[in-house]
């Protein structure tokens, strides 16, 4: 066995370094104690602690909060140890075996054991899973313990970024008992205790005293989060002082709210996407005619002008972001061009045709403005979008995955590997296109095994020009992440854009003054 540098895993890596000079702030060194109060955005009352089944921000800053995963990353973006103190594969690539740090305990007491590292990772394997992570393990053919504190893991193949997937959030670590998990329990490692749960509408959160890095996590007393689903009212309670920190910011009173004294805004450029799937399975989406049409009919800028007020940029029909590592910048922007929409229409066998759109503002805020937009840019194509806005609760369980043409966003990827992994390959959970392109399916196996760096970005840049020119996603816009808080709420110079919040790790890494 040999041990790849630091430097080698990390170069797949997505997360955007942003400094504190975007926000204007001075930031002092961290100090202790505050209860820090969270208004936030994304949250339902089909909310769970089931780390299979989290699809929205309620969920995430949770998993971020009270859980840990093998690996973590840093505000560089680089892969660093977690509950696995270190890690190496196997010459060939295929067997990865983790050392579980020792000494780590659950909330509960219980010392953390390669047994409940096992049990964790199998959650997401199998047929009978619905995790979103299923498609990422799904090369994973063994994973046994090796004594206490030590995690071997067999691959199908060989994966070179096998060990950076192993951030992902939903990939946390429960105790086991027999070889079983508690999906529910509220017992974790990370550097906040769980203290109470309300499903969709509130969560309390107090500091872990034997956390194994106190000295750079949980540095707050405790913490609240309340979900607001309302963006008026997640911006009143921030004025009235009910909470001290919101996401998801109006971007209709964001300068307004710049000018409120005691208030910080940030807007920090991300791979946040705010797609518009089809079902390539399902008529008329069939046809990737029709899929071209509907691209071309969208206008992006228009978008990015009314519904961001510009706090985004444009989107190229492909999820992966000008930070991440081999994103295909140079394929060429899809433009609004109605006359070429209506080309695509006619190649299906259409003059003109009528397609429902379903949107909910938890779908992505500003989806109802972005149908109604698109809507009226797909007239002149001879295109009839019937937009329905759904209710946000239940959302994601009633209508995403399942109606043909819906809205869904997603946060930076990690790799372009594992937004490949989780979002477009055949069998995956989360595959909320039903894509199946045979030869992406090849490129996306063989990148895994190239060192070569440079053959391997070809093979990138092929996969997304693949996305781009067939595949269902209608990518019009990236996002920013806008959020505002009270002065005394501080965080690091450098936050991360894997997920919003510093990549939800605001409890785990803020604090106050």
């Amino acid at each position: 066995m040999f041990k790849i540098s630091r430097r080698t895993l990390l170069q797949g890596t997505g997360a955007a370094l942003v400094t504190a000079a975007l926000s204007g702030k001075a930031f002092a060194a961290p100090k202790r104690g505050g209860n820090l109060r969270i208004g936030i955005a994304g949250g339902t009352s089909a909310d769970s602690l089931d780390p299979t089944a989290t699809p929205v921000d309620s969920g995430f800053l949770t998993l971020n909060t009270m859980r840990s995963t093998l690996v973590g990353m840093d505000a560089k973006g680089e892969v660093t140890p977690n509950l696995a103190e270190s890690w190496e594969p196997s010459k060939d690539l295929t067997q990865w075996v983790f050392n579980i740090r020792k000494g780590a305990t659950f909330h509960s007491g219980k010392t953390v054991t390669a047994d409940d590292v096992v049990a964790s990772l199998n959650l997401h394997r199998g047929d009978k899973t619905s995790s979103p992570a299923k498609a990422l393990l799904d090369p994973v053919t063994k994973i046994e313990a090796d004594g206490a504190n030590r995690v071997v893991i067999t691959l199908n193949g060989p994966n070179i970024e096998f060990a950076s997937l192993l951030k992902t959030d939903f990939l946390v670590v429960l105790p086991s008992k027999d070889g079983n998990i508690d999906r529910a329990s509220k017992d974790g490692t990370g550097p906040y205790k769980l203290e109470s749960f309300e499903p969709g509408q509130h969560m309390r959160f107090t500091r872990n005293p034997n956390y194994w890095d106190l000295d750079n996590y949980a540095f707050l007393d405790s913490a609240e989060v309340v979900v607001i689903a309302d963006p008026a009212a997640r911006m009143n309670a921030l004025r009235s002082g009910r909470v001290d920190l919101v996401n998801s910011v109006d971007l209709k009173t964001a300068a307004m709210l710049k000018r409120v004294a005691g208030i910080t805004l940030d807007d920090i450029p991300s791979g946040l996407y705010y797609g518009m799937p089809m079902l390539t399975d399902v008529a008329p989406f069939n046809d990737n005619n029709v899929r071209l049409a509907l691209k071309y009919a969208i206008n992006r800028q228009e978008i990015v002008d009314k519904v961001l007020l510009g706090h985004g940029t444009v989107g190229n029909d492909h999820p992966i972001f000008k930070n991440v590592k081999f994103s295909a910048t140079d394929i060429p922007q899809r433009e609004y061009d109605p006359d070429k929409a209506r080309h695509y229409l006619k190649q299906a066998g259409f003059d003109s045709i009528d397609i429902p759109l379903n949107v909910a503002e938890i779908g992505f805020p500003g989806a109802t403005a972005t149908g109604q937009l698109f809507a009226a840019s797909a007239k002149a194509a001879g295109i009839s979008l019937n937009v329905t806005r759904e209710p946000d609760d239940g959302y994601f369980d009633r209508v995403w995955l399942k109606q043909p043409f819906t809205t869904a966003y997603w946060h930076q990827a990690i790799t372009a590997d594992a937004r490949f992994t989780e979002a477009f390959l055949p069998g995956a959970p989360w595959n909320e296109t039903r894509f199946n392109n045979a030869r992406f399916n090849e490129l996306v196996v063989t990148a895994r095994k190239t060192a070569d760096e440079n053959t391997r970005a070809g093979m990138y840049h092929e996969m997304q020009k693949i996305i781009h020119d067939e595949g269902g996603l209608l990518n019009p816009v990236f996002a920013n992440y806008v959020w505002a808080m009270k002065d005394n709420v501080h965080r690091p110079d450098d936050v991360t854009t894997l997920g919003d919040l510093d990549s939800f790790q605001c409890i785990a890494r803020w604090w106050m003054t």
